[in-house]
């Protein structure tokens, strides 16, 4: 089995800075691609930051500029930093990752249970 364990999410100003973890632990023989995804109330869930296990990056529209997703292989957790959020960042958001299963290295698509970020003053 492969778990991811969210963190840090809250509460946080606009024009602030929040960052998110994203912790992968479990029966797990390499890690693919690592990414972020937010849903907000009524809306569909989307990509909001992904990274490859060689670091090439790719981001949505919305967070180019703001948001960075740092990763750190070592410890299979990834990052999203937010920086400046908007009241429109206020998302439910969920991490997803691409392993590889320790036992027969089966592909696994696994996602987080979601932490909620909420912009407002």
């Amino acid at each position: 089995q492969v778990q991811l364990v969210e963190s840090g999410g809250g509460l946080v100003q606009p024009g602030g800075s929040l960052r998110l973890s994203c912790a992968a632990s479990g029966s797990i023989f390499s890690i693919n691609a690592m990414g972020w995804y937010r849903q907000a109330p009524g809306k569909q869930r989307e990509l909001v930051a992904a990274i490859t296990s060689g670091g090439m990056t790719n981001y949505a529209d919305f967070g180019k500029g703001r948001f960075t997703i740092p990763r750190d292989n070592a410890k299979n957790t990834v990052y999203l930093q937010m920086n400046t959020p908007k009241p429109e960042d206020t998302a439910v958001y969920y991490c997803n990752i691409g392993a590889y299963r320790q036992a027969d290295h089966k592909y696994l698509e696994v996602w987080g249970q979601g932490t909620l970020v909420t912009v407002s003053s």
